[in-house]
């Protein structure tokens, strides 16, 4: 189903590419989001859907020293944030806090609690623990894992242990597993590689190229779900890993995010640099749950379709984030700085 789109609309002044749902904030509907401006002084914008679901109201503006090239949202803490920033050929990656009194006349400073100066490869993306008041970060580079504990109080982060992928593996992001806090999955030019945080050992691997983006999916243990540069989206049981259950057609041109809704099983969000974001509902046909014998029978069928597709972009869209307070609105946020936020009530399958 084509359509424009019926969306709530906010501009930032520069291009962007990064949006996190505020997942500590449970008295909001909060996102933030961070610019990607060359030659200006860059911003992070808190920007919470009002009351009414009628507006998005700028909450916080703050200055941010670099491009933002990744952001994510502290789970316990809605003050709390990471990014990954460049400056000129070299990447860095930190955590910050936003001021207790902020407003959007002064443009406060945000405070840096800790710097994560281990790296000495591209960073890629930082980590949070999945859910709940955690100490334990996670930073990814071209090369390495690491694992950080972070003392916010005392405003350090010291590396609790770290592992290379390798040589051959360029390492693009990753996922960390919401039902088993030990895993965390990367990906890379050629697989996906997992590997046990308590060991910092790779466990097993998927051979499968190009993969731009990952996300677990919260309601099923071992349902993975990837996003690949041209062969579009994937859906993966890891008991059964040596092909995806079901596939998408993906975008027309890259699909860049993908996203598995946190509460309604078998919703899904993904963005492409044909400037759309489509929503999918891919789930098995029956309704009984996969087990490893009805995977490895052919002749287990999946449901996939496409309930609908928001094309009123003029650009790439990178950022896409769901609500984890009210799981049937999403933000999208395009290459031109223009974040959209969307209901897909209508659209969610009856039961």
């Amino acid at each position: 189903m084509q359509g424009g789109s019926t969306g709530i609309g906010y501009g930032l002044k520069y291009q962007a590419r990064c949006i996190a749902d505020v997942k500590a904030d449970t008295d909001h509907t909060s996102f933030l989001t961070g610019t990607l401006s060359l030659k200006e002084e860059n911003e992070v914008h808190l920007i919470r859907l009002s009351s009414g679901g009628t507006e998005l109201v700028c909450e916080g503006l703050f200055s941010h020293p670099n491009e933002i090239w990744d952001l994510a949202s502290c789970p316990f803490d809605q003050r709390i944030f990471s990014t990954v920033f460049s400056s000129g050929e070299s990447y860095e990656a930190a955590v910050w806090q936003i001021p207790e009194l902020y407003g959007q006349s002064n443009s406060p400073q945000l405070e840096c609690i800790a710097s994560l100066d281990a790296h000495s490869s591209k960073i890629k993306c930082v980590l949070w623990w999945p859910s709940g008041r955690h100490d334990k970060l996670i930073s990814i580079d071209e090369q390495n894992i690491f694992l950080w504990s972070l003392d916010s109080s005392k405003k350090s982060a010291q590396v609790q242990s770290q592992e290379s992928a390798g040589m051959l593996h360029h390492i693009s992001g990753g996922a960390w597993d919401p039902h088993d806090v030990n895993v965390v999955a990367s990906t890379s030019e050629s697989s996906i590689q997992f590997w046990d945080l308590r060991t910092m050992k790779k466990t097993n691997s998927i051979e499968y190229s190009h993969v731009r983006n990952i996300d677990y999916d919260s309601k099923n243990k071992h349902m993975l779900v990837t996003a690949a540069d041209e062969s579009g989206i994937h859906i993966w049981d890891l008991r059964m890993s040596k092909a995806p259950v079901a596939e998408l057609p993906g975008h027309s041109h890259w699909t860049w995010s993908v996203r598995s809704n946190p509460e309604y099983e078998g919703v899904i969000l993904s963005a492409g640099t044909d400037s759309a974001v489509n929503l999918w509902f891919a789930a098995p046909a029956s309704n009984d749950e996969l087990t490893s014998d009805s995977l490895s029978n052919s002749t287990t069928k999946w449901t996939e379709s496409l309930l609908h597709t928001y094309n009123d972009y003029e650009d790439s869209v990178y950022g896409l984030s769901w609500s984890s307070r009210e799981p049937w609105i999403f933000a999208s946020l395009s290459y031109d700085g223009r974040v959209v936020v969307e209901s897909i009530k209508s659209h969610l399958p009856r039961k």
